[in-house]
């Protein structure tokens, strides 16, 4: 891997109130399941995600002590597994009603991925990267804007050639 670019890293204030409101939600769902008689099928379901809630926490908090790199070579993570190739990557958009994490930016790319979700920070279905959500915006908006440097100067030098 060589020299970043740019990095985009979770904000600890925003990565603390989503673990805290993820908690709180487990901790009423549970609340919630033995106040009830315990009789009913939606009395499971209920404790059911509870615990998915509690789970969703500690993912959540586990996954965000991970950064995304940009390179000249791709999009990595710290621990240095490719999100996606650079060669690969067809357009970067940060639009208003574009489906994409809070704060943060859409990469649509030529060939399907294998699905990967970190809560928070990113996530890949099939063409699509979705960086952002707890991450600082104004880290999200430098890699974007670099991204969208790169691919413009990569469509220049196709055109030039």
């Amino acid at each position: 891997m060589q020299d970043t670019l740019a990095e985009v890293s979770p904000s600890r204030g925003r990565q603390f109130f989503a673990v805290a409101v993820l908690l709180g939600m487990g901790a009423l769902l549970l609340r919630m399941t033995f106040a009830g008689a315990g009789t009913s099928w939606l009395d499971g379901l209920v404790l059911a995600m509870s615990v998915v809630a509690f789970y969703a926490a500690w993912i959540m908090y586990r996954s965000t002590d991970r950064r995304i790199l940009l390179t000249t070579e791709g999009l990595f993570l710290s621990d240095g597994s490719c999100l996606g190739a650079i060669d690969d990557i067809v357009s970067v958009d940060r639009g208003t009603f574009t489906f994409k994490p809070s704060n943060g930016f859409l990469v649509r790319m030529r060939n399907k991925g294998v699905f990967m979700w970190q809560p928070g920070l990113y996530w890949r279905m099939g063409r699509r990267i979705g960086v952002g959500g707890i991450a600082h915006a104004a880290q999200c908006k430098q890699m974007a804007d670099m991204l969208s440097i790169r691919l413009a100067e990569r469509t220049a030098e196709a055109a030039g050639h």
